[in-house]
């Protein structure tokens, strides 16, 4: 209701019955209200405040009878206590929607995870049969955690150099280990360097050499991801344009050809220099490759 029409009713009232009698059964309802606004602010703030701020009333001044002044304070005063009213409701209407805005979100990472948790026995893309999580005997678990022992001799055979550039150290180790075709090892190396050192010139050799020990480990998806960053974060970068062409391969390999026509184009456009250049063999063999008209 709006603050005139409660003046307005207000007013009737107190016109309409005695001053005394009134007053009395109306304060009673607004203490009631009161009442149970603070009984609801203690469920929707639970061990918090829950005070219920009395507004402050002033009295008005000037020559009046005392059944006047006594009649306009407590309307004053009513008023004043019903807006506070309005004022804590609203308040507590905006807590509700928006614990139930967090409630939602809640039950939506739960759905999602039980989902997650139900891929294994989910039903092929084809529908045909249902896909079901292969069984790993102990004996499978331990050979596949133990690592190859030839492995770890050939890794910590490979030195990462000290010459005081921790930026150029990082990235020829990451190097060296794609060298000699440790690619896992490669790749964590390579991308710790890029978070390490991001604004390092050597930044952009790593993030594209990133790409290109995923496409040599068979993982295309992974190379098309790392290398698009590269030129997406790194425009300026030494290897910016090398990273579209290893991009083009990634995306023959996805089976997405056309896509990669586009990023041969935009490599040509954006690297002109380079692509008629020092990449113009590799851009003549991307093309090919991709069957770009």
């Amino acid at each position: 209701m709006k603050k005139f029409g409660i003046t307005i009713l207000l007013t009737s009232l107190l016109v309409s019955t005695p001053a005394s009698a009134q007053n009395a059964n109306v304060d009673k309802r607004v203490d009631r209200l009161e009442q149970e606004m603070r009984a609801v602010q203690r469920k929707v703030f639970p061990g918090g405040s829950s005070r219920y701020f009395e507004p402050e009333i002033t009295a008005e001044t000037g020559p009046a009878s005392p059944a006047a002044a006594t009649t306009t304070s407590a309307v004053s005063d009513l008023i004043a206590r019903v807006d506070t009213l309005e004022r804590s409701l609203a308040n507590l209407t905006g807590q509700v929607e928006e614990n139930g805005f967090r409630l939602k979100k809640i039950e939506d990472r739960l759905a999602a995870a039980e989902a997650s948790a139900a891929i294994p026995t989910a039903t092929s893309a084809a529908g045909t049969a249902p896909i079901v999580a292969p069984k790993t005997t102990p004996k499978a678990a331990a050979a596949e955690a133990a690592p190859d022992p030839k492995r770890v001799v050939g890794v910590a055979a490979i030195v990462m150099p000290d010459t005081g550039d921790a930026g150029e150290d990082a990235y020829v180790y990451g190097y060296r280990l794609w060298e000699a075709k440790f690619y896992p090892e490669a790749q964590a190396q390579l991308k710790k360097m890029v978070e390490d050192h991001p604004a390092h010139r050597r930044a952009s050799f790593a993030q594209n050499l990133l790409g290109r020990a995923y496409l040599d480990d068979k993982k295309p998806a992974l190379a098309s991801v790392a290398l698009y960053e590269n030129y997406q974060k790194r425009p300026r970068g030494e290897r910016a344009p090398d990273s579209l062409y290893f991009l083009s391969t990634a995306l023959v390999q996805l089976g997405k050809k056309p896509d990669a026509c586009r990023v041969l184009a935009e490599m040509q456009d954006v690297y002109p220099e380079v692509a008629s250049g020092r990449l113009a063999d590799r851009v003549i063999s991307g093309k090919a490759a991709a069957n770009c008209k």
